[in-house]
């Protein structure tokens, strides 16, 4: 994706039992949707489809593995420089280059492991696009013992045969993407790892030579393996070729030296591999084809991949590459997309789904919330973050590697990561479903009950929830749906209060829906719990008048499922609970 460099402001723990509990109820509804399995055989363009052995429309959702092979600094709160070479240097410079070679090893053994492929299968992602660091898979120009002759290093090979083997089990499809090409594909460093002090892929024959054999040397293995859905060759290119101050090569219009490069690794593709689709990428991070098509495909089977981030979600922001396919008659592909909230993610996908567009969210996991799974990092981590930011002191050698080894060994393995329903929800229900459900199973008993404020129901913007900040389509990084950055990736907003997170800042027409479930019918007293305001309160889809936290409201409630509605009419409202006091009774009312 775009690297960011965001500052990390102070966030509240997620709690982590809640999401696990709503995780296991997702578990239960995905289970229900069918999605295509690898048992239809390689995949393959057909027109403007992706299509399986049997002729089957393939509909990839998918999900990348940022982070794991390759690290980006905002993934893990680093700010400036975000390279993952630079990102080592830190770390050499506090626990030494063998125990920073060991923290890497750490973390390539725990980012990813069977149980999240597994939890992706569950919730019902049907693919993995795997970003790879090239010096995973073979050395840098600058260290072969021979220039212009290629060495192997089995470290990225052993690797992605064991992530293929845990897709496999699941029935899943696995896409190859070139993240860091060698000397690093454009001038947005930090997503290809690259040192702008070194050669570029652009400024470099070598470089290329590399790329294109290492491709093949891909091509080689993987040939005869269906679950490898495709080869994307080279991840955002951004480079001026005919204007160097065209940092991001988004006014490029010829873009000759990146067709040549797509051109020549297919064909060293197709030399022992002619059944993969290879999935291309323009310039601007993907999405700039001027030049690279105008002469035509050179492949029956080529995807045209674009990239989307921070923009708006009706067809009108998918103009260019619809005209592409039209033009071309070529499938597309949204190989990756995210890094806002859920309402956004929930308007992208049924978009892009109703052109047949299938689709890989970005990324997996990092220490930020607004993904499936959020890695929770150790207190000394902490201290590790101020030290770099220039906010503390250095920590000793043995203090950093153990809180270094903690976050590699521990806090990015699935079992200790937090589980974020909503995002998942959002982008595999939702976009297809206009109700919400229930974020979790409240229940509410003779004897009365509370739910949390923040805990409201799963769906859109307009269906779970009305919020007037619901996404970032401002064109640039921003957080601005959810200024707390923490618990829930919607558009309310959140904060600590007094007895924990709220609801905060609710405004005039904004609302919030719950759903849950009464065991006795009859009339309960409800009580607003939170600062000072106006309400207006619906329950069942009627009307039940306005209600003020100042005191409790009664209100009806029917035997089983439930919903209520509050809705601000007051300026500011905080909301930390609603509280169901005990039933009443006829007789107790009079």
């Amino acid at each position: 994706m775009h690297a960011t460099n965001e500052a990390g402001g102070k966030r509240r723990r997620p709690r982590a039992g809640a999401g696990r509990l709503a995780a296991a109820a997702l578990v239960a509804c995905f289970a229900l949707v069918a999605f295509p399995a690898t048992a239809g055989g390689f995949l393959r363009a057909q027109g403007k489809q992706i299509v399986d052995e049997q002729g089957n429309v393939v509909l990839l959702r998918g999900i990348g593995l940022g982070g794991w092979m390759l690290q980006e600094g905002y993934m893990l709160e680093v700010q400036g420089n975000g390279t993952q070479r630079s990102i080592r240097a830190r770390i050499s410079d506090l626990i030494g280059p063998d125990k920073s070679e060991a923290f890497y090893q750490a973390w390539r053994d725990n980012h990813v492991t069977k149980a999240d492929i597994d939890a992706l299968a569950a919730w019902g992602f049907n693919s993995v696009r795997l970003p790879m660091h090239y010096e995973l898979y073979t050395p840098p120009v600058s260290e072969e013992p021979v220039r212009g002759q290629q060495t192997w290093r089995e470290e990225g090979f052993r690797r992605t045969d064991e992530l293929l083997s845990w897709v496999k089990a699941n029935g899943m499809y696995l896409v190859l993407d070139l993240h860091a090409a060698p000397g690093g594909q454009g001038n947005d460093l930090n997503i290809s790892d690259r040192d702008p002090a070194m050669p570029s892929l652009w400024d470099d024959a070598a470089n290329r030579d590399k790329m294109v054999a290492l491709w093949r040397m891909l091509a080689e293995r993987y040939k005869d393996e269906p679950a490898i859905a495709a080869y994307d060759i080279i991840n955002e290119p951004n480079w001026g070729f005919a204007d160097a101050t065209d940092k991001h090569g988004c006014s490029e219009n010829g873009n000759a030296p990146l067709r040549e490069l797509l051109v020549r690794t297919t064909q060293a593709i197709r030399e022992v591999d002619r059944r993969h689709i290879v999935v291309i990428e323009g310039n601007c991070w993907g999405n700039n084809y001027r030049g690279v098509l105008d002469a035509g495909p050179w492949d029956d089977n080529l995807v045209v991949s674009f990239h989307k981030y921070w923009n708006g979600t009706g067809r009108d922001t998918l103009k260019d590459q619809l005209a592409l396919r039209e033009r071309w008659n070529m499938p597309l592909w949204l190989g990756e997309t995210g890094e806002n909230s859920n309402d956004w993610f929930t308007r992208t996908m049924a978009t892009v789904e109703a052109e047949g567009i299938g689709w890989a969210i970005w990324p997996l996991k990092k220490i930020r919330y607004n993904n499936p799974l959020q890695v929770q990092p150790n207190p000394g981590y902490a201290k590790v973050l101020a030290y770099w930011r220039g906010e503390g002191a250095k920590p000793a050698p043995a203090e950093a590697e153990a809180a270094l080894m903690m976050l590699a060994t521990h806090d990015i393995r699935h079992e200790n990561n937090i589980v974020h329903p909503d995002v998942v929800d959002a982008l595999l229900r939702a976009p297809g479903d206009d109700r919400s459900v229930p974020f979790k199973d409240h229940r509410i008993g003779a004897g009365g009950g509370t739910i949390a404020a923040v805990d409201f129901d799963m769906g859109r913007n307009g269906i779970a929830y009305r919020d007037l900040t619901s996404a970032n389509e401002s064109g640039k990084p921003d957080t601005g749906w959810n200024p707390s950055k923490t618990y829930r990736n919607d558009g309310v907003d959140l904060a600590d209060g007094a007895d924990g997170l709220q609801v905060a800042d609710m405004q005039p027409g904004e609302w919030l829906k719950y759903t849950f479930t009464v065991a006795s019918a009859g009339r309960y007293p409800l009580q607003l719990n939170g600062s000072r305001g106006d309400a207006r309160v619906s329950v069942n889809g009627v009307d039940a008048g306005k209600a003020t936290t100042a005191r409790p409201r009664e209100v009806t409630l029917l035997e089983g499922r439930n919903t209520l509605v509050i809705e601000a009419i007051s300026a500011g409202i905080d909301l930390q609970s609603l509280q169901f006091r005990p039933l009443t009774t006829a007789s107790e009312r009079k």
